[in-house]
């Protein structure tokens, strides 16, 4: 490794980090982590803190995992690389396929396609979705809908269904055809209204209502996130999903749930769809299912889907699309050891364990902080802290203010993220009760040093 002040002095000088502006890189430096173990890492300083990002919402067995290791090892070594487009396969995607399609059975999810990760199931969950209705003879059916404040990646297919300006307006003029809905955020809604029940209600009337406007003919698929992640965790009230899965089933329009946050256990159930009692028509995933050591991901398919699809002999059903590394055997051999290590560990239960004495410490801090104006999560290990500068008003806090928090949070203890005036917790999901302390300890002293 290069030393110490090279690497402070060069980070943005090759470099263009994601989600941020490439002065800002050159103006701050960022922090430089160069170990980790368990559920903390380590920066170049040898400041060790307690990471409750995890990674980014995939290190859901922490850094110390080692069955994912010794799996990616060896499948280098035994058959580091080959292609699964027509014609040939390996060994450790079939097993894998078999093993998803039990993990997801209770979803009703029976086949998989692979993919590099998550923003890649998303592209193609909608192309899918476009491909199902034409072989059905129903062509016209290239619409999607989506939430506001959903977060479906960065292709252009995902940045034009997701509902945040923030990925958009940069990139505009996107995908034709992709509308979107309020989502059910209790917190900022066009309706004004605070109770979620009710509020989901006027979410699924202002969805029919779209779906009259655009015409149900016209429509593919709606997409959303069980609990919606980067948009700042808001978890919709227990009618909302399954009203969805409704309204889509009546207008012949094709759910897809977006899981690349949600599967695995992050929720506290083994899918935001199972949390929810739906079953989809797609799942997209990627992050926890190789614990972020691989780049990976599948999106799930329903057996009534592929149905349409296997029986189809017109030529309509070939799928001109994939990726060069779908199904990579070695990411196939870490998701296989790393779903093992999942159900082997259980993880969902301490997930609702430790994310209810998150969420409930946050809500101490609220109690406490007159800068917090809302705490969302209670469903697993996905909190989030919403800053203002004035509760009564809720205007948005000066932008320096969180970055503010998550510094002294940093030097406190605990790795927090910082997203618009949002703080967000995600944790792995192997974290002890004195791990989320030093998390709750952390912020309390963020928010103090304001």
């Amino acid at each position: 490794m290069k030393d110490e002040n090279f690497l402070k002095a060069n980070n943005a000088r090759s470099l263009w980090h994601p989600m941020t502006a490439p002065a800002d890189s050159l103006k701050n430096a960022p922090t430089i982590v160069t170990g980790a173990q368990g559920v903390r890492i380590t920066d170049l300083d040898g400041h060790e803190v307690v990471d409750g990002v995890g990674g980014l919402w995939n290190v859901n067995l922490g850094y110390s995992c080692q069955p994912v290791k010794e799996a990616i090892t060896a499948q280098l070594d035994r058959l580091p690389y080959y292609s699964i487009f027509r014609g040939t396969s390996n060994d450790c995607v079939i097993e894998l396929a078999e093993e998803l399609r039990t993990f997801f059975e209770p979803d009703g999810l029976t086949r998989a396609f692979f993919t590099s990760g998550g923003s890649d199931s998303v592209e193609t969950a909608l192309r899918l979705a476009r491909q199902f209705h034409k072989i059905k003879g129903e062509a016209g059916r290239v619409k999607y809908l989506s939430l506001k404040k959903g977060y479906h990646g960065t292709h252009f297919g995902g940045a034009s269904v997701n509902g945040n300006a923030n990925f958009r307006t940069a990139y505009e003029p996107l995908l034709p055809g992709c509308h979107h809905i309020p989502a059910p955020y209790t917190y900022r809604n066009p309706f004004n209204e605070t109770d979620p029940a009710r509020l989901a209600q006027l979410c699924l009337a202002a969805l029919e209502d779209e779906i009259a406007f655009q015409g149900a003919g016209t429509i593919a698929a709606f997409i959303m996130e069980p609990v919606l992640g980067a948009g700042g965790v808001i978890p919709p009230h227990e009618s909302f999903m399954p009203g969805v899965e409704a309204v889509c089933r009546k207008h012949g329009i094709l759910l897809i749930a977006d899981e690349v946050i949600t599967a695995f256990g992050r929720t506290g159930a083994w899918t935001g769809s199972r949390l929810w009692g739906v079953k989809p028509d797609f799942a997209c995933t990627a992050k926890a299912i190789t614990n972020g050591y691989f780049p990976f991901g599948a999106v799930m398919i329903a057996e009534g889907v592929a149905q349409v699809f296997e029986s189809d002999a017109s030529g309509k059903a070939a799928i001109g699309h994939g990726y060069t590394y779908s199904g990579h055997p070695v990411g196939a051999a870490a998701a296989l050891a790393c779903l093992a290590e999942t159900k082997r560990l259980n993880v969902v239960e301490n997930a609702a364990a430790r994310g209810t004495q998150l969420y409930s410490g946050v809500k101490a801090l609220m109690a406490k902080h007159d800068v917090i104006g809302d705490v969302r999560g209670g469903h697993g290990l996905m909190t989030a802290i919403e800053l203002v500068a004035d509760r009564d008003s809720k205007a948005a806090p000066d932008k320096t203010i969180p970055a503010r928090v998550q510094e002294v949070a940093y030097r406190s203890g605990a790795m927090v993220r910082v997203s618009g005036p949002n703080i967000i917790l995600s944790p792995p999901l192997v974290l002890t009760a004195a791990d989320v302390d030093v998390i709750l300890a952390a912020l309390d002293a963020g928010f103090a040093a304001l």
